[in-house]
């Protein structure tokens, strides 16, 4: 089975998800215990697509991001790298443009989408620093960029107990109901290496964003940055 590591080369990133595609979202459900759903609503509201309004979500994987922002009236664009991903939300999402996206070369043209958004995806890419330009680029004058990532819990006791939860629960449910259980390991080790909210919120300032700022979810375990290109 596919495992990727944590040099997160694009390859071995899509060919892990090509794995647990068909299973990807029942999966998440589990591991998170129902609070993946509480936390796409809570992005969707902080994208606040409009009618008219274009949206690149990218690591997209099987749609089930992008279709709250179609309910708004938005125009959707899902881009991700795993053609398993892409071909699962082409069967259950005809409607949605699934298009192939490698974060660090997006094949969009300079300020042509008004929302740019990420869900658990971006701790995933190779360059973060180069994503993030890449995002900045496709963005128009004053749109927004939403990031939703697993991050650090703010109560220092809890986040002990949670990096072990990571380590050693998740591998273990997810045999249960992955097709892949390896791949779960590296993500578990990806959030555990992912910066914490400060460091990232400072990363994307560095990057030409501006007016950052990010709102945490369940104590910490999930941050959302939103940002606004210049």
């Amino acid at each position: 089975m596919n495992r990727a590591q944590l040099d997160k080369q694009p390859a071995d990133v899509a060919a892990m998800f090509d794995d647990v595609a068909s299973r990807y979202d029942l999966t998440n459900d589990v591991m998170t215990f129902g609070l993946a759903r509480a936390w796409r609503r809570t992005v969707a509201h902080a994208v606040a697509a409009r009618p008219g309004e274009r949206v690149l979500d990218l690591a997209a994987g099987t749609g089930t991001s992008s279709m709250t922002f179609t309910h708004h009236g938005a125009e959707v664009v899902a881009g991700d790298i795993s053609e398993g991903m892409l071909a699962e939300g082409r069967r259950r999402h005809p409607e949605i443009d699934f298009i192939y996206a490698d974060a660090m070369d997006l094949p969009f043209s300079d300020a042509s989408f008004d929302v740019v958004t990420i869900s658990f995806g971006i701790r995933n890419v190779q360059d973060v620093d180069v994503a993030l330009t890449e995002m900045l680029r496709v963005l128009k004058p004053g749109g927004r960029l939403v990031v939703c990532e697993f991050s650090t819990p703010t109560f220092p006791p809890f986040s002990t107990v949670y990096k072990e939860y990571l380590m050693r629960a998740i591998p273990a449910m997810t045999k249960i109901v992955s097709s892949n259980p390896e791949a779960y390991v590296y993500l578990a080790e990806s959030i555990r290496a992912w910066p914490d909210q400060d460091e990232f919120a400072h990363q994307v300032l560095d990057a030409g964003f501006d007016q950052v700022k990010y709102r945490n979810l369940s104590g910490g375990i999930v941050a959302i940055h939103h940002a606004l290109k210049p």
